[in-house]
């Protein structure tokens, strides 16, 4: 029999202790923290030519720079987030926060190439605690007649990050080298562990007598790892790889067993009774498929430098079309939702997201410059007008003694979104640039018109996608509307 847990909903836990100002000097703090574990997910991508020089490597193993940091991130995400239900919020999330910044110190320092690889992993750790319990940190924070605008700010933030991150990196190293790239979280480290401490207020722990499931923990990082380095490997050797089929194989044997840990566990990691609640679960599913559509980017860079002769640097600035769009809408998305209700809001984000993407599939060659920031503009719009709304209703939904839980699917959905939607979208370019050709060639002597064809492939694909989630925001406003006029409560 599980402990009694305290059930009301989020807002009451410690919305009421801040005064408005110090409300959003909390977020401060908190955004901060999440635009530095933004931004270090993609600024390192650009500083991969420089390692591999400068620490006399070679490309395979500077990869792991980049892929150590996320794979821990991806596998301790829900392992963060329900030692913040165990603990309260803040003294794991500020653990967390305190990990990155000395990792980001250890980093800079890195002697070799497998000391950068297990620092940045040791990084990653302290992003995992800061990006799992950063959202249920605002939740909490603020009412609900303030939740949308706050989580608006997130995904705005988020979307900032992931516009300066390769930018900033080649400012970066092209002023003060490489170690830099990493040096420069600590005094943003430091601003946000004052502005956290001094205004994000002690949280309780969890009620009751409270376990880790440690069983559940291993086998969901087991599935996340064999998941994640699956994908991964089948980019390199291919997706019909015995190794990858092998990975992929003990994920989804590690997942089932996942789901009967949690099932038999008195205190499970995950709590299966919140997907019990089919808002909850369609808004989760959503984001999800939300972030696999949006991996499309990948094969842009292609396009524009192979296909349409940008440098390398004019094509860094057109991509930032997307994260900008994003960036300026989510906080007014976060607005509208707190006067106007979250559904309408997603939803409009999300027919937007489609029609951006259709747009992308309709590129050619010899498209303009305006052209294409024309077409990859309601995807940017759409992403900000979908997140923030969607990432409230969410967190709406959840009890308040499973808001750390919440809060982890809410950022899992996002990494996994990602991680499934790199390889899947180069896979279908990949596929539809080698079906054009009568032989296989090297990338730089394929055809503009070839890249293009392989490109809208990819974006087609991303189009339904776009539509699926769609019709889901639809399903979920309907059964909105009907619990509404049923006056049913959220399940606690």
């Amino acid at each position: 029999m599980r402990p009694a847990a305290p059930t009301g909903p989020p807002e009451t836990a410690f919305a009421g202790q801040l005064s408005g100002p110090s409300r959003w000097w909390a977020l401060i703090g908190v955004g901060i923290g999440v635009l530095m574990a933004t931004i270090d997910v993609s600024i390192v991508n650009i500083s991969l030519p420089t390692l591999v020089r400068s620490l006399d490597t070679d490309f395979p193993t500077a990869q792991w720079v980049a892929l150590a940091y996320t794979l821990v991130i991806t596998s301790l995400m829900l392992a963060a987030a329900r030692l913040g239900d165990m603990l309260g919020v803040r003294k794991p999330y500020l653990l967390g926060l305190g990990l990155f910044t000395l990792g980001s110190l250890l980093c800079g320092l890195a002697p070799t190439a497998g000391w950068l690889i297990a620092f940045r992993a040791f990084q990653g750790l302290g992003a995992a605690l800061m990006q799992a319990l950063g959202v249920a940190i605002v939740t909490l924070t603020f009412p609900p007649s303030q939740r949308g605008r706050a989580l608006g700010v997130v995904g705005g933030i988020v979307a900032i990050g992931l516009a300066l991150g390769p930018p900033l990196g080649g400012l970066v190293i092209g002023l003060w080298g490489w170690r830099w790239v990493f040096l420069v979280n600590l005094p943003l480290g430091l601003v946000a562990w004052f502005l956290s401490v001094r205004f994000v207020p002690p949280t309780p722990p969890g009620a009751g007598e409270q376990r880790f499931d440690m069983a559940g923990a291993c086998a969901l990082m087991a599935c996340l790892v064999c998941y994640s380095l699956g994908l991964t490997w089948g980019q390199i050797q291919g997706f019909d790889h015995a190794l990858t089929l092998v990975l992929l194989a003990v994920a989804l044997a590690a997942l089932a067993g996942f789901v009967l840990l949690e099932l038999r566990h008195p205190q499970p990691m995950v709590d299966l009774t919140l997907f019990k609640d089919p808002l909850f679960s369609l808004n989760l599913i959503m984001s999800l498929i939300s972030f696999i559509q949006l991996g499309g980017v990948v094969v842009v860079p292609f396009f524009l430098e192979l296909a349409q002769g940008y440098t390398t640097m004019q094509a860094g600035l057109l991509m930032m079309t997307v994260p900008v769009g994003m960036g300026l809408v989510s906080p007014w998305a976060g607005w509208l939702s707190d006067r106007y209700g979250p559904r309408g809001i997603s939803l409009l984000g999300l027919l937007l997201l489609s029609l951006g993407s259709y747009g992308m599939s309709t590129l050619h060659p010899e498209v303009s410059l305006w052209g294409y920031m024309l077409r990859a503009t309601p995807i940017g719009l759409g992403m900000g007008l979908f997140q923030s709304p969607n990432n409230s209703a969410i967190m709406g939904r959840a009890p308040r003694h499973r808001v750390g839980q919440a809060s982890g699917l809410v950022s899992l959905a996002r990494t996994l979104g990602n991680t499934s939607g790199l390889p899947l979208m180069g896979a279908i370019f990949t596929h539809g640039v080698l079906s054009h050709l009568p032989s296989p060639l090297a990338i730089t002597q394929t055809p503009p018109q070839v890249l293009a064809a392989g490109l809208r492939g990819a974006y087609q694909v991303a189009t339904l996608l776009a539509l699926l989630a769609t019709g889901l925001a639809l399903w979920a406003w309907f059964l909105d509307r009907a619990a509404s006029r049923g006056g049913h409560q959220r399940v606690e």
